[in-house]
């Protein structure tokens, strides 16, 4: 049996969720707020945010917390459909490398800025959203989206030939940043072709039927052909 703690709208939760998915692993979902964890979470995973993934058999439990960790091993379960990291070691490398692109850098220039603004501090009730915030953060995500282009102007995928672990994270930041309608997708054409093919696979759509009380997806959040 396993288990996933998660939040929703959490980038981190989403590459989780989108990795068990896509190789076809049967798990249950419980949600924890990650600025409010209860007491019960923090003793079962020492960091005290989501993702954790509780993976139970007869062999004993294991706990993995962090998306990095939890993809990763999910990616080592043989018997699974598919592969999430490429057979040639140079797309490996490559794929490791821009899943830690998001992890980092684009958690740190774009979600510190526009998420933490419009989903922790106004589901949390700290105020209304700063403008100037927004605006830096909506300045670095055109860095970015302006990167995925140059990437995809030379790959199928962003690693690659294949989908990989580094369209997985990519996937999971950019749609929560599209369920709050922050993505001008006509001006990203590359951009949004990638995510229209990422977007209609089978593992996607739990995540469009997501939804945030007092906080309403953008109209085209659950439209395939946007």
């Amino acid at each position: 049996m396993r288990t996933l703690y998660h939040w929703p709208l959490d980038p981190n939760s989403r590459q989780a969720r989108l990795a068990l998915a896509e190789k076809k692993i049967k798990f249950t979902l419980v949600a924890v707020t990650p600025w409010q964890p209860s007491e019960d979470f923090l003793c079962l995973c020492a960091e005290g945010v989501p993702p954790c993934l509780v993976d139970e058999s007869e062999n004993g439990k294991n706990i993995i917390a962090s998306s990095r960790a939890i993809c990763e091993y999910v990616d080592e379960i043989r018997n699974a459909h598919t592969q999430l990291l490429p057979p040639s070691i140079q797309e490996r490398f490559e794929a490791r490398r821009i899943a830690h692109w998001f992890d980092i850098k684009f958690s740190g220039d774009v979600n510190a800025y526009i998420l933490s603004e419009r989903l922790e501090k106004t589901l949390s009730a700290h105020g209304a959203p700063d403008p100037h915030t927004l605006r830096l953060g909506r300045e670095h995500l055109k860095f970015h989206l302006e990167y995925i282009t140059w990437l995809l102007e030379q790959r199928d995928w962003l690693a690659g030939k294949t989908l990989s672990l580094a369209d997985i994270a990519a996937g999971a930041h950019l749609s929560c940043l599209d369920y709050l309608g922050e993505i001008n997708w006509q001006n990203w054409p590359s951009v949004k072709s990638w995510y229209q093919k990422l977007k209609s696979r089978p593992s996607f759509r739990p995540l469009l039927k997501d939804k945030i009380p007092g906080l309403p997806p953008s109209a085209h959040y659950t439209d395939l052909d946007f």
